[in-house]
């Protein structure tokens, strides 16, 4: 049981926290320090002061919007909530891409900002790549959130962009994202190791197929990974 003081807020800065965190009650809600506030009924300093601990932990982040929750949070939520149509759609695509492409296959989808990674096979390559199903990105970093973005409104993948990283450059990303979609597909070479392009393609629901490979094969699994986004699309839409 929660211990109270008379005011009705937890005395230890464990139970202040905790108060700050269920102010979020929506995963993307974005709230100013006076809201905070007035939602916990802390005092805005004690708030702030919190907020600045919590931020450090990365259990909170700061925009230039507001407060919202961090990727520690975000994580712990799970890589499933909401996206179980397109698991469910890509799960045999993702297969036979492997199969195809001989790589490490993901499948990942937009959170915000964020790239969240849903699914990964790679049989006994998968360890060479240091990903990990519910870890996410900057998606503007990684093929998989740049293929994801390209797919989105210029004005709604810079506003989710701009939410994450105030400082990127958006110029140097709106020209990322136009090649994208004039080639039909994100590539990155060294993201993840030396030696190895990773090649992704948006498909649709917010999500993106991608796989990774050595330069070498980097061509050759353009047109695959096209095809395995486009046999995910349509089976979202039936």
């Amino acid at each position: 049981m929660t211990v109270v003081l008379e005011s009705g807020l937890p005395p230890s800065m464990l139970g202040r926290a905790t108060l700050i965190l269920d102010a979020f009650d929506a995963p993307d809600r974005r709230l100013t320090l006076g809201q905070v506030a007035l939602r916990t009924r802390l005092p805005r300093s004690t708030a702030h002061r919190i907020l600045d601990q919590l931020i450090r932990l990365d259990w909170v982040a700061h925009t230039d919007l507001g407060y919202v929750l961090g990727r520690r949070v975000r994580s712990w939520a799970g890589a499933d909530r909401g996206h179980g149509e397109l698991r469910a759609a890509a799960a045999p695509v993702l297969h036979d891409l492997l199969l195809a492409s001989g790589g490490v296959v993901h499948l990942g989808v937009l959170d915000q900002g964020d790239v969240v990674l849903l699914d990964k096979l790679g049989g006994r390559s998968a360890s060479a790549v240091p990903t990990r199903v519910g870890g996410r990105s900057a998606a503007h970093r990684v093929a998989l959130g740049r293929a994801a973005l390209a797919a989105l409104p210029p004005e709604e993948a810079e506003r989710r962009v701009a939410a994450l990283a105030p400082d990127a450059d958006l110029a140097g990303v709106h020209l990322a994202l136009h090649r994208i979609r004039r080639a039909g597909a994100a590539r990155v070479v060294d993201e993840y190791a030396a030696g190895l392009t990773t090649v992704a393609v948006a498909t649709g629901a917010a999500g993106a197929v991608g796989v990774v490979v050595p330069h070498e094969r980097a061509d050759r699994v353009v047109p695959l990974v096209r095809e395995a986004a486009a046999r995910v699309r349509q089976s979202l839409v039936g």
